[in-house]
């Protein structure tokens, strides 16, 4: 076994990586780029060593600063995580003519199931079903087009060494072939430096379901069951579970032993992940196809962990020392259903938008057997530009799958974060939407369920107000106190806050904003606490800061004879002071109008013809003068490596474009100078 090994990696994956060395006795040596000088990896590891400025192509893409670090520190073998040159053939090469050991399958295998068109030959030949399509080299777009309307639509587009749902496009007809082919190109060439795609034929109501497997050098090789990841946004996992639901023995079986010919077909050692996608007629026939085979360990591998019970990066560390795999496939079985959620800096609600920004609240659910966060950012830390905008991987446990729907709720709805913008509460919704809770499974169940998940905007319920009122009055108190106890007579009336006037009630007005209401919390001071009426509602309200137990640090709320918990989180966003109010598995966010705060309006940012986080501006889609109608696309901007499209907020006409093609531009930067019509 190795004594010292080096993380090519960053976040939470290369905390993942450190925790199983650390547990087996092996020092770890983390890299960082200069963004990440201060990040959590670097401070878990034994070592770290600084391999250049933010940008990954800069640092953590540049397999030479990698390799020296390695040389410098002694480490015997470079663990490459998931991303960057986890799937890089040359770098794999390069590790072995530097007599370092890459923890991965052997160069060969990378490059053979590198380019998608290739590793479909090879599966074609190896007898593993293929989903029909063109995965040629001829990249002419005419012929490109041929194919597409030969194979009928739709199709879908796939950069040819692409992965992670980048570089993909679905064409529902033929007229949209050769702009959606151009996008594809464009994202393919940021992402994986190649232009090249492949098409397939778009199996509608499809999933997608993955078997892991794994082999040794020694000639073994098994699979350790399957995970479906179906629920997907932009061709992106978003909540993958293990085992696949209403899957059978004898599928599974079949699956595995396509699994393991994939494998054995390219000569594979340690682990991978072969993809397949299931049509329509899977639950009656079974029938499946080889989508691709990632060569690494996947994103979501903890929902193989915790129903088998086994540690995947133990497995890869003793495989990629020489030795044999721990189990044989007759060992191996199945316990309970985990489920997998990816904790994201995005708005679902902007087309699930990246968001940047400093976490000024982190507040995970607490571990247990049952509930396990994978993360490497910690409460104070900044998501930027520069990486993927995962905050953490959220994985549940139980017995069943119904027991593990309502974990993973509970988990959810345990989750507190502020600063940016999340996915929680939009994965809250999805755990309970009628179609993922009965199982009926595919890669189109958010866009057919957006009725359920995209619910219209309304207005916060009024309890909302009550809590946050009364954990606004509970911090005056504390406030106060803590500036008596610091005056020379702490225990003056005159430093108390609780109200008291000569033969009349007190009376205060609360006043918080949702968009452009108004709502006006009338508080009266009471003996035993403060009576909060808004509109025709009145409570008698009391309440208290929780310090020890599962709800630590949060808000018990009694109104009337209802007994709340809850967490208020006050914070100033762009001069405005928001209140973050967790109650019930949702954050209400709710604006505070204080007449002793200065506010200063704020302008558009985020939406309209501003850019929502720095990037690259990429193509320009209309032309000065043009008159537009309201939804048309006006330039491309290239962010974290995907495509946002900014599109007219009104009727109006293009005035001049702030920024040409190519050029890269800042968080709130304007766009467009565009006039709307009146």
């Amino acid at each position: 076994m190795f004594t010292k090994i080096l993380i090519a990696n960053r976040g939470e994956i290369a905390c993942r990586v450190i925790k199983t060395a650390r547990r087996m006795g092996v020092r770890t040596v983390a890299v960082y780029s200069e963004a990440d000088a201060n990040a959590r990896h670097v401070r878990m590891a034994d070592e770290a060593v600084c391999i250049g400025p933010a940008a990954a192509r800069e640092s953590y893409l540049v397999g030479e600063r990698i390799l020296d670090a390695a040389r410098r520190t002694g480490a015997q073998a470079v663990h490459p995580g998931y991303g960057f040159l986890s799937e890089n053939d040359r770098f794999a090469d390069a590790c072995a003519a530097a007599g370092i050991v890459f923890i991965g399958p052997p160069a060969d295998a990378i490059r053979s199931m590198g380019s998608k068109s290739a590793a479909k030959a090879i599966m074609s030949a190896a007898g593993v079903p293929v989903t029909p399509g063109y995965h040629g080299d001829d990249q002419d777009p005419a012929v490109l087009q041929q194919q597409a309307d030969a194979i009928g639509y739709p199709v879908l587009i796939k950069a040819a060494a692409g992965g992670g749902g980048k570089g993909m496009r679905l064409v529902e007809c033929s007229q949209d072939f050769s702009a959606a082919l151009a996008s594809c190109q464009r994202e393919a060439i940021s992402s994986f430096a190649s232009d090249k795609v492949l098409i397939e034929k778009y199996l509608s109501r499809s999933r997608h379901i993955e078997l892991q497997v794994f082999a040794d050098t020694q000639g073994n090789c098994v699979y350790l069951f399957e995970r479906d990841c179906s629920v997907q946004r932009r061709h992106q996992k978003v909540l993958e579970e293990a085992p696949a639901p209403g899957m059978t023995a004898a599928r599974r079986a079949a699956m595995g032993q396509a699994a393991v010919d994939a494998a054995r077909a390219v000569g594979y050692v340690g682990a991978g992940t072969v993809e397949f996608i299931a049509s329509d007629t899977f639950a009656h026939d079974g029938a499946f196809y080889f989508m691709e085979m990632n060569t690494r360990l996947q994103v979501e591998h903890p929902v193989t962990e915790m129903i088998t019970g086994q540690d995947l990066v133990e497995w890869q560390l003793r495989v990629a020392s020489g030795e044999p795999l721990p189990l044989r496939q007759d060992q191996l079985d199945i316990r309970g259903h985990a489920l997998e959620a990816r904790i994201y800096a995005e708005n679902p609600e902007q087309d699930f938008l990246p968001s940047t920004g400093r976490l000024v609240h982190l507040s995970p659910p607490a571990q247990s057997l049952n509930v396990r966060v994978d993360t490497g950012i910690e409460e104070g830390d900044e998501i930027t530009p520069y990486y993927d905008p995962m905050i953490a991987k959220l994985i549940v446990w139980d017995v069943d799958r119904d027991a593990a729907l309502a974990r993973m709720w509970q988990a959810l709805a345990d989750y507190r974060i502020v600063g940016v913008n999340t996915n929680v509460d939009f994965l809250s919704r999805l755990v309970v939407c009628p179609a993922f809770a009965n199982a009926d499974l595919d890669t189109g169940l958010i866009e057919r369920s957006r009725d359920f998940l995209f619910p219209a905007h309304s207005e916060p319920p009024k309890n909302v107000f009550f809590i946050a009122a009364v954990a606004g009055l509970l911090r005056d108190q504390a406030a106060a106190l803590a500036r008596a106890s610091h005056s020379g007579d702490p225990w003056s009336p005159w430093s108390s806050h609780d109200g008291w006037r000569l033969n009349i009630q007190a009376r205060r007005t609360l006043t918080y904003r949702t968009g452009d209401t108004l709502h006006e919390v009338i508080v009266a001071y009471e003996a035993d606490g403060w009576r909060l009426t808004l509109g025709n509602e009145s409570v008698l309200a009391r309440g208290r800061f929780l310090d020890s137990g599962r709800f630590a640090g949060q808000l018990a709320v009694e109104l009337d004879d209802r007994r709340l918990v809850a967490s208020v989180v006050a914070v100033t966003e762009r001069q405005e002071q928001k209140r973050h109010v967790f109650l019930n598995g949702t954050n209400y966010v709710i604006q505070r109008d204080d007449p002793l705060h200065l506010v200063e309006a704020g302008g558009t940012h985020g939406g309209g013809l501003t850019a929502p986080m720095p990037g690259k501006v990429v193509a320009l889609l209309a032309v000065v003068g043009q008159r537009v109608d309201k939804g048309t696309p006006l330039l491309i901007l290239e962010a974290m490596k995907m495509e946002h499209t900014i599109t007219a907020p009104k009727n109006g006409t293009v005035k001049a474009f702030c920024y040409a093609a190519g050029e890269q531009v800042v968080d709130g930067a304007e766009l467009v100078d565009f006039a709307a019509e009146k």
